[in-house]
């Protein structure tokens, strides 16, 4: 039977019984970042290198109090540069973790997408975001909600790869994916009903493995078992879902952001798909939020 991580702090205990692995902040002058690395160095969850405006951090780390001492800084002050030198880390195998502190997401992509020194895998770019929601017995992921536009069928079966690769990673054996759609009825003018019948029959014949697909699946269906027996829905994924896979970002981004400042869930997130796992959380994302997403990348860091 796949276990499942029913809360954040479950995560704590699976770094624990891992080495402590090096993390790269780019761009380290961003309060709730350098908050969230010192805090997970604290832990001994982390190694921390930060590569940025020397001054700057100094001035954020004396205002709110935070220790240094200890702590290895590179000073760089322009962003460009500071991106490039903590890539460049990861690329050569001297860290682990790569992590985007005050520095556009695009900027810090362009750097990780680079042919030259880049972190490249040859996988698609996928995003995935883990929530831990009062209503749901178990911390359920969702995915891409920031990096994929609107992929197509192609492209979701990459992005499924990468989250089911990272899950087995954190320790599920067998993921339940729900493809959502509007309906559960596969209705040929709506792309997302077709994908979901195709990604689900490639399941059932081997062609995606180690995990179980089923879709088209209404989201309530998806994550309420209540809801699936009223509607006569049999299905292994119903209720139970691990992975929400989203039609298109627009869908995605709306239920992370309804999720996080309506049902106040608690949120970490990563980017998959390059060679080592990236913090790429959202400017409005907490401190707490930025500390999660580092114990999650760092407990599916082997």
């Amino acid at each position: 039977m796949s276990m499942a991580i029913k809360s954040m702090s479950e995560l704590k205990s699976i770094v624990a019984g891992k080495p402590m692995r090096k993390l790269v902040l780019a761009a380290a002058q961003d309060q709730y970042s350098l908050g969230a690395v010192l805090k997970a160095w604290k832990d001994n969850v982390i190694e921390p290198v930060l590569v940025g405006d020397k001054e700057e951090i100094q001035a954020i780390s004396y205002e709110n109090g935070y220790n240094l001492d200890g702590l290895r800084i590179i000073h760089e002050s322009d962003l460009l540069a500071s991106v490039k030198i903590a890539v460049k880390m990861l690329s050569s195998k001297q860290a682990d973790i790569l992590m985007k502190g005050k520095v556009g997401t695009s900027i810090l992509l362009k750097s990780v997408l680079n042919k030259e020194y880049g972190l490249r895998s040859g996988n698609l770019l996928s995003h995935i975001a883990f929530f831990e929601v009062e209503t749901y017995h178990k911390l359920i992921a969702v995915t891409d909600v920031a990096m994929n536009i609107a992929p197509n069928l192609k492209d979701k079966i990459s992005i499924v790869n990468n989250s089911v690769s990272f899950l087995h990673k954190l320790g599920y054996e067998n993921p339940k994916v729900a493809v959502l759609g509007a309906v559960e009825m596969v209705n040929e003018n709506m792309e997302a009903t077709l994908d979901a019948a195709l990604l689900s029959k490639m399941n059932q014949r081997d062609q995606i493995r180690n995990c179980i697909i089923d879709g088209p699946l209404a989201f309530y269906n998806a994550v309420s078992m209540e809801s699936a027996k009223r509607k006569g829905i049999k299905s292994e994924v119903a209720g139970d879902t691990d992975l929400l896979l989203m039609p298109d970002i627009e869908v995605g981004n709306v239920l992370y952001k309804s999720l996080v400042f309506f049902a106040k869930a608690k949120v970490a997130s990563v980017i998959l798909g390059a060679t080592v796992p990236i913090v790429l959380t959202s400017r409005s994302d907490s401190e707490q939020a930025k500390y999660d997403s580092i114990l999650l990348a760092a407990a599916a860091n082997n």
